[in-house]
């Protein structure tokens, strides 16, 4: 099989989350297991971070990588899902994995795959970590996928657990508080193995302190640890210093991420980097800090972040997609200059959306568009509710088309901003 031919046998073999929901989640870990064992388990060939969390967990992949390889190590990096292109789950040092690997790594394990039936992302995780033993990387950044305890990635023993934070989100699989979703995050928490949570909360705070205290883990909560003051976004960058009980730690540190919610990321990432020098033989500098936060996008190719589409007018999209993610988006938007708002929305259908929808800033025009796959929620119903929460705009028969739309309606000094779905986002990009 090509390059083409064989992800089209993945897509449409494979139950797939981001196509047909919840119904192609599996509820154990026997297939990945099983899977793994098989190809020798290479899992246990190289170091690993495992992050987790509701929002804010790629950022903080991302960054920890961009990091990592500032330092000189080689790194792994697992991400999910993909905007663009299936190889952006899987890179080494920001390269994605090649399509003749890809189609290598499924060619090999196709009789194996037929017997198993396992998930699309079982299968990405098992290429995954088959890819980052053989090229014989430092350590790898394991992005959870959904959830914790279950998902395919919690067969790893990492270095380091790091939880960014609870919000929520798929609670047709995790639960409807954030105690139970906490739960299902907090169950990446290892034996022994030092665990950082991005985020206190009161929901969730003693859900993580009681699961390390089961599982003899050490616990620090960075924003308890460190604080960032005087934050500000210019010529393209997020500038912020951090300090520790008030003595300044990193002055003006610097990122390519200015999403307005990256501070807590940031520090989540910092006090990662601390335990890891601490309590690990993975050792990383000052100066790979402020490298590695300073070119994130460049060194690991990280999209869909508040970025930048286009100016005059300005474009920006980004992928949140919960209530607590579009709450940074509006937050974001409001403090962004400009006369006129646009926004290109559409959503999934097993989303909570009339949360989404009493949040979303009323004076806008809107361009009501829907993801191309079948999770997408019909444009007719998303512009429905919009209406009942005030919101107006005309309908569109594909994101391009949207967009397009609200281009052209745009003046120069508006803004035109795109979401709702990361699969907006990934069509818009």
């Amino acid at each position: 099989m090509n390059y083409q031919q064989t992800l089209d046998f993945l897509y449409s073999k494979l139950p797939m989350f981001t196509r047909i929901g919840a119904s192609a989640f599996k509820k154990d870990l026997t297939n990945t297991i099983a899977l793994c064992e098989a190809i020798d388990n290479p899992q246990t060939k190289f170091k690993t971070i495992h992050v987790a969390g509701t929002n804010g967990k790629g950022s903080t992949s991302h960054m920890l990588a961009s990091v990592l390889q500032a330092q000189g190590y080689k790194t792994g990096l697992y991400t999910s899902p993909h905007l663009k292109d299936f190889r952006e789950r899987i890179r080494i040092n920001g390269k994605m994995m090649s399509k003749t690997e890809v189609c290598s790594f499924v060619q090999q394990q196709k009789q194996l795959i037929e017997q198993i039936e396992p998930s699309f992302f079982e299968v990405t995780v098992a290429m995954a970590f088959d890819h980052f033993a053989r090229h014989e990387v430092d350590v790898a950044v394991i992005e959870v996928g959904l959830g914790g305890r279950l998902d395919s990635t919690n067969i790893i023993t990492p270095e380091i657990s790091v939880i960014t934070n609870i919000s929520i989100d798929h609670t047709n699989m995790l639960g409807n508080t954030l105690t139970e979703i906490a739960g299902e995050k907090a169950g990446i928490i290892k034996k022994n193995i030092p665990a950082v949570i991005g985020e206190t909360q009161s929901e969730s705070r003693l859900v993580f302190i009681n699961k390390a205290k089961e599982m003899n883990a050490s616990i620090v909560f960075a924003d308890q640890q460190l604080n960032a003051k005087d934050i500000n976004i210019k010529n393209g960058k997020l500038s912020l210093s951090v300090y520790q009980n008030n003595n300044l730690k990193y002055n003006k540190l610097q990122s390519d991420l200015t999403g307005i919610y990256q501070p807590k990321n940031i520090l989540t990432v910092l006090e990662a980097l601390e335990v890891l020098n601490q309590k690990t033989q993975l050792k990383i500098s000052i100066e790979s800090i402020f490298k590695g936060l300073k070119q994130v996008k460049k060194r690991t190719g990280l999209q869909g972040r508040w970025q930048t589409l286009g100016k005059n007018p300005l474009v920006i999209c980004d992928t949140g997609h919960n209530e607590a993610g579009i709450a940074e988006v509006v937050k974001n938007i409001s403090l962004t200059p400009h006369k006129n708002l646009h926004m290109v929305f559409g959503m999934v259908k097993d989303k909570d959306i009339s949360k989404v929808l009493s949040i979303l800033p009323k004076k806008a025009t809107y361009y009501f568009c829907k993801p191309d796959l079948e999770r997408g929620l019909a444009v007719n119903e998303l512009q429905q509710q919009a209406i009942s929460f005030g919101l107006q705009g005309n309908t569109f028969n594909s994101v391009a088309e949207a967009k397009a739309e609200a281009l052209s309606k745009a003046m120069k000094e508006d803004l035109v901003f795109i979401g709702g779905s990361t699969f907006v986002v990934a069509e818009s990009i």
